[in-house]
């Protein structure tokens, strides 16, 4: 066994280079072997195995560095097992790579090597240099200050100008101050319509922005696809006649639930075709969980963060129900709010959670219910006087985190919630006016502030979108949108741009061109297409059907001509001719009666009565006019009467 041993040992010092023969001492007969030629010279054990060690190191260097350069990284430590693991998979495999390419592998360059030549007795300096590849930036920080000083890994890239601690102060700078991330340097405007802009949507990906409204109107807007014209590219009513409350893409963008004023929620895919409608409740029964859906107007609607299939909604008729995407004819679960008294109350938003698990909504009655998603019985939080009661809450928000929650009052209030201590809010705000039922707040993607919006009567001011500090709950900025309302408000966490629909009928896009990404700055760089105008008239002209060719009859220059035709024609020679219609001609007289005129010469000419004697004619009167004189007696009497004479000739005497 101590000859195998020794064997082994012997066979590693030649295979390292590190054994050393001599003419002194008979190692042969030592060991037990022969056939060495000349004798090995005298060697301490610990220092060959120490001189075998540094050699090992040195090679296994080597072809570290080559597997650097080909992107192998191999993690090398000094210890007794790791030598014994270098040894097996690196040297030999490098020894032999050496020979075989004649010794081209020593020739790599890495960046620390250990010379050759370097003598036994330098142990404390080679133990203080690094070996193998960089070592990783967080454990890079652990070690000594000598190591800073050094440069490890591989070379810098040309163009660095030296570190990055400028860079990261300007970093903490921005993180310090969030108000320089609030991107409302540019800003777009979309024209929805002339009415309150209700209903505010845009897909995961930001690509494409859904707009709803008091008109009833759904307007879609692609920003890839939009020039400087800012033109919808559809616009359709899906549910007739009812006000849009509520628009909102699934978590994959491929479906858009609708919530409206009537009592049956909408799904829509992104070009506007129904996917699904819900099934409309019974109004007759006491019970609304016995019922398939809502008996009311809908308030609010949202789809699961986390399930696609899964969306909400809640309604006057006192609930907020679950549906399921793929079951239309019946709501998945029922969650009915209920008043101090134990009575019924309508929920005017809902929300989820961020994870999905909870489910908030916030009554008239000034209450914030929340409740398990699994667990629709008993509420798991409740705050009784979250708001004023009687007024209508507007929006419900979770920070992103998921431990906040913010409540946009009726009351004019914006309030902060601890999930974990729901019985008094952690902050708030009084003094914004809240005119609308749907009035949003929402929190910045990097949960650092808190943004609503304030209503104004008309010609009043200007409607704003306040930003307020999540932590001290202080206004640390406000943009005047426009002289109406801001009612609904969005910013997009992937486009870090802020959407903002208005009560005069506007869709502002707020975006910085550094901070923003996509979005409002894919149209704004479009320029407008030419328009196609239609040939127009420069002169009006008046034209008759029959004045047209084609309506016109075919008039004869010759009728002689035609006449002689007609003659030598068997049928139209014998065809008789065929009456005068309207005045006569051709010296033809035209059949009586046509016209008024000749009605009256007909009537006339039928008239029998004799008139050759005109003293009959007149004395056929004399008895009628004599009996009731009102022509003729009347008028001689005023004649008398003027003349002074009283001589009246009769009516026989003439």
């Amino acid at each position: 066994m101590k000859r195998e041993r020794m064997g082994l040992l012997i066979e590693i010092l030649y295979i390292t280079g590190t054994f050393r023969t001599s003419d002194d001492g008979d190692i042969a007969s030592v060991m037990g072997f022969s056939g060495f030629g000349k004798k090995a010279r005298t060697f301490d054990l610990d220092a060959i195995f120490e001189q075998t060690r540094r050699t090992a190191i040195e090679r296994s260097q080597r072809v570290i560095g080559k597997c650097f350069i080909t992107g192998n990284v191999i993690t090398l430590l000094r210890s007794h097992d790791e030598f014994n693991c270098i040894w097996n998979h690196c040297v030999l495999r490098g020894a032999a790579e050496g020979d075989r390419n004649g010794g081209g592998g020593g020739e790599l360059q890495v960046s620390q090597t250990v010379s050759p030549d370097s003598d036994s007795g330098s142990d404390s300096d080679s133990d203080s240099e690094l070996i193998g590849p960089p070592v990783p930036p967080q454990h890079a920080a652990q070690q000594g200050d000598d190591d800073d000083d050094e440069h490890v890994g591989p070379p810098l890239p040309p163009g660095y100008t030296g570190s990055t601690a400028h860079s990261d102060d300007d970093d903490d700078e921005e993180g310090e101050n969030p108000v320089k991330k609030i991107p409302d340097t540019h800003e777009i405007t979309l024209q929805h319509g002339t009415k309150t802009v209700s209903a505010l949507g845009l897909d995961p990906s930001g690509a494409r922005l859904v707009s709803g409204g008091y008109d009833y109107d759904v307007r879609f807007w692609d920003f890839a696809g939009m020039d400087q014209a800012l033109q919808a590219f559809r616009s359709l009513q899906p549910c007739e006649c009812h006000q849009i409350k509520a628009l909102q893409y699934s978590i994959t963008g491929d479906v858009m639930l609708v919530v409206s004023g009537n009592a049956q929620a909408k799904v829509l895919d992104r070009d506007g075709f129904s996917v699904m409608e819900c099934v409309k409740g019974d109004q007759y029964i006491v019970d609304m969980a016995n019922t398939k859906g809502h008996t009311a107007m809908l308030n609010c609607g949202c789809w699961h963060p986390k399930i696609k299939e899964e969306f909400m909604t809640c309604s006057n008729d006192g609930t907020v129900r679950t549906w399921d995407l793929n079951s239309e004819k019946k709501h998945k679960s029922v969650f009915k709010p209920r008043s101090f008294q134990g009575k019924k109350v309508i929920p005017t938003c809902c929300t989820y959670s961020r994870d999905g698990k909870l489910i908030a909504a916030g009554c008239q009655d000034g209450t914030i219910q929340i409740w398990d998603r699994n667990l629709s019985v008993h509420t798991k939080f409740h705050c009784r006087q979250a708001h004023t009661p009687g007024s209508d809450t507007s929006c419900l928000s979770f920070s992103y985190d998921g431990t906040m929650l913010a409540s946009r009052g009726g009351d004019d209030t914006l309030k902060m919630w601890d999930i974990r201590n729901f019985r008094k809010p952690v902050n708030g705000v009084s003094g914004l006016t809240n005119y609308f039922s749907m009035t949003d707040c929402c929190f910045s993607p990097d949960d650092k502030l808190l943004v609503t919006g304030t209503s104004v009567k008309k010609d009043e001011g200007n409607g704003k979108l306040v930003f307020f500090d999540r932590i001290s709950f202080q206004r640390v900025y406000e943009i005047d949108v426009t002289n109406a309302s801001v009612v609904r408000c969005l910013w997009h966490p992937k486009l870090n741009q802020i959407m903002v629909g208005t009560g005069n009928g506007l869709v502002k896009v707020y975006y910085d061109p550094v901070k923003s990404h996509r979005g409002a700055k894919l149209c704004v760089v479009k320029s407008k297409r030419k328009e196609k105008h239609a040939e127009a008239l420069t002169q009006d002209y008046i034209i008759t059907p029959h004045a047209l060719p084609m309506f016109r009859e075919a008039r004869q220059r010759s009728t002689r001509k035609q006449l002689e035709k007609d003659r030598l024609d068997p049928k139209k020679s014998h065809k008789p001719e065929p009456p005068v219609s309207g005045p006569g001609r051709g010296g033809r007289v035209a059949a009586h009666g046509g016209t008024l005129s000749s009605f009256i010469v007909k009537n006339i000419a039928l008239d029998k009565t004799d008139d050759s004697n005109p003293r009959e004619a007149i004395l056929r009167h004399a008895k009628e006019a004599s009996e009731n004189p009102y022509w003729i007696a009347p008028a001689y009497t005023d004649f008398r009467s003027l003349s002074g004479s009283d001589s009246y000739v009769s009516v026989e005497q003439i």
